[in-house]
């Protein structure tokens, strides 16, 4: 059998273990906050946001596109199968150490790290496509930002608009609203987060020369979107209990308040066709709500370790995936 097809079979492979493993892996950042208001029970949440997460990956491309060709070129990437198995080696190997542990953090910045740097290894820096490399970098350092920013701006609209209410009857107004919130979270995860393992294969397909354009294939986008709502459907009940219970104590109108905040900027980024981690996203969402709500409330130790962590993802994963690089390209 051709090495370059059982390569390319070993990359697919590898893809869709990255999304399954990307869905029980940040299952929590979509339906965290409904389990811990008790708005939906574990196993409804975890259904719930299977199912949409696998409607929103077969509704967009453009994220997938964007993985494809803005951090190195795939029709002139050199090793080009070894170069996105080693990324893909490097990517699974720090999400499940990281979801072993109980910290959230970014499958987003594990993958595009792997990518830059076993292409780094196999050819240098001058490889990756330093205008898109950025820009991705940019949605991802920016992202979390814009979340605490309007989490924080959105929760407050909520405590002027929603002052006089009755408290109890209010929280059980939110509780029902919430399963809807977390529904479009579940849905704009999955419109950007399974995008990546489409990019990767198309990558792929283009580096062996089995596709010609960044166009991406449906049986790519079905099959990550299925490998995507099945990992959700695992659950990662670790993530889920940082997330929804030790950053802050959350209230229904908390978070309907973080909820809404995540959609709309992982949905705002899916629209212009750049990635960003739900992680981040989700996470800065929520405590830019607590500090909104309460200062003190937040317990800003697990956010400050969340956030080493964030940090030393991208280049982590760089250097795991070098590695990688290095030691399979002495078997092929």
């Amino acid at each position: 059998m051709d090495g370059m097809f059982i390569l390319t079979i070993l990359i697919v492979i590898g893809a869709l273990a990255f999304d399954f493993i990307n869905g029980f892996h940040d299952t929590a950042n979509a339906i965290a906050t409904s389990v811990s208001t008790k708005a939906l029970k574990p196993r409804q949440a975890i259904i719930l946001a299977a199912v949409m997460n696998f409607v929103g990956a077969m509704t967009f491309t453009g994220v997938a596109k964007t993985i494809t060709k803005d951090i190195v070129d795939p029709f002139t990437l050199e090793n080009g199968s070894i170069v996105i198995l080693a990324a893909l080696i490097a990517a699974i190997f720090w999400n499940l150490l990281t979801w072993y542990y109980g910290i959230p953090s970014s499958s987003s910045h594990a993958i595009i790290g792997s990518i830059a740097g076993a292409a780094i290894a196999a050819a240098g820096f001058e490889t990756l496509n330093y205008t898109g490399f950025i820009k991705i970098i940019e949605a991802l350092i920016f992202s979390p930002v814009l979340a605490f920013g309007v989490g924080f701006t959105v929760y407050s609209i909520f405590k002027i608009a929603f002052k006089n209410l009755n408290l109890t009857k209010t929280n059980r107004n939110f509780r029902i609203f919430q399963i809807f919130t977390a529904a479009l979270q579940a849905y704009t995860h999955g419109t950007n987060d399974a995008q990546k393992a489409m990019g990767i294969i198309t990558m792929a397909l283009i580096a062996n020369n089995y596709v010609s354009s960044t166009e991406i294939p449906f049986w790519v986008q079905f099959s990550c979107a299925l490998a995507m709502g099945i990992g959700t459907s695992v659950g990662g009940w670790k993530i889920i209990k940082t997330v929804g219970a030790k950053i802050m104590k959350i209230r229904p109108v908390n978070g309907v308040a973080a909820d809404l905040t995540g959609a709309m900027i992982i949905f705002g980024a899916t629209y212009i066709h750049l990635p960003v981690s739900t992680t981040h996203v989700i996470s800065s969402s929520i405590l830019g709500v607590g500090a909104a709500h309460r200062l003190k409330g937040v317990k800003w130790d697990t956010a400050q370790r969340m956030i080493v962590t964030w940090v030393i993802t991208l280049p982590i994963s760089a250097l795991l995936a070098s590695i990688s690089y290095v030691i399979l390209n002495i078997f092929f």
